[in-house]
């Protein structure tokens, strides 16, 4: 069974699941009721949770570890959770890391969008009417959606630039065409956690970071910022004063918006 009108937006019709013999349910209400395992994206709301049976089954992102109080609600219900951003970051589970398909999509995502609301070109251009330079962009944090964003980027012409605590994705950065951001900081910092994420970094690395983002802020025409914490706030590197250094028509795409925001 799918919700009428859940697969519109990405180009899917209620005919065409009808037509490889789905049953479309009227709301979501009429599916919670019925079905045994209920499968959607966006973690469940309270009210949604409140709707589950015993042995019922509901696969999401559910981010258990910061979502302790639906937890208790199914299980106070009798129902059972697989978060699938529980899935490890690993080999053998790459085909069931749906983070990572998200997080690609995202970030290309944000340059698409980035672009709609820039008034230039991206890629530089000589014409008989005139120079155009060439955007520059800057990614922060080259995880999954920030090494997309690169590409997209790249591939559209801007100059782009990337930063991240994880030395070891300058090569993958500058294999993509883009520069990464060394800061200039003595201490060795190594900032890679497991599971793909980058760890917090110390406080002095941190201020030789925003000192860095400081003197880039003027001259960068978009900013896309991706950092995350698994199990934190966003860490905020994109303060109010490099907003107001930059240049009136740039753009800023936050896609930790939703941890807090960088």
């Amino acid at each position: 069974m799918i919700e009428t009108g859940a697969g519109l937006r990405a180009g899917f019709t209620d005919a065409a699941y009808e037509a490889a013999g789905v049953e479309i349910a009227a709301s979501a209400e009429a599916l919670w009721d019925v079905a045994d395992i209920v499968a959607k994206v966006r973690p469940p709301t309270p009210d949604e949770l409140g709707r589950t049976r015993e042995g019922q089954l509901v696969i999401s992102f559910f981010y258990p570890a910061q979502n302790g109080d639906l937890l208790d609600l199914a299980k106070d219900k009798g129902a059972s959770v697989i978060a699938m951003d529980m899935v490890p970051r690993i080999s053998r589970a790459q085909k069931m890391d749906a983070l990572s398909s998200m997080a690609n999509i995202a970030g290309y995502r944000a340059v698409i969008e980035a672009g709609n609301n820039f008034g230039r070109f991206f890629t530089g251009q000589v014409t008989a009417a005139g120079k155009v330079p060439p955007a520059k962009v800057l990614v922060v944090g080259a995880g999954v959606a920030g090494l997309a964003a690169i590409g997209t980027s790249t591939s559209l012409g801007a100059i782009t630039y990337a930063f991240d605590v994880r030395p070891e994705v300058a090569e993958q950065i500058e294999s993509m065409g883009a520069e990464f951001v060394y800061l200039d900081f003595e201490q060795n910092q190594d900032g890679a956690a497991t599971g793909g994420y980058a760890a917090p970094s110390s406080p002095e690395f941190r201020e030789k970071q925003l000192e860095k983002f400081r003197e880039l802020a003027p001259e960068m025409d978009i900013v896309i910022t991706t950092a995350l914490i698994p199990g934190r706030d966003a860490p905020v590197l994109w303060t109010k004063d490099m907003v107001e250094a930059m240049k009136p028509g740039s753009v800023i795409v936050d896609l930790a918006a939703e941890r807090g925001g960088n």
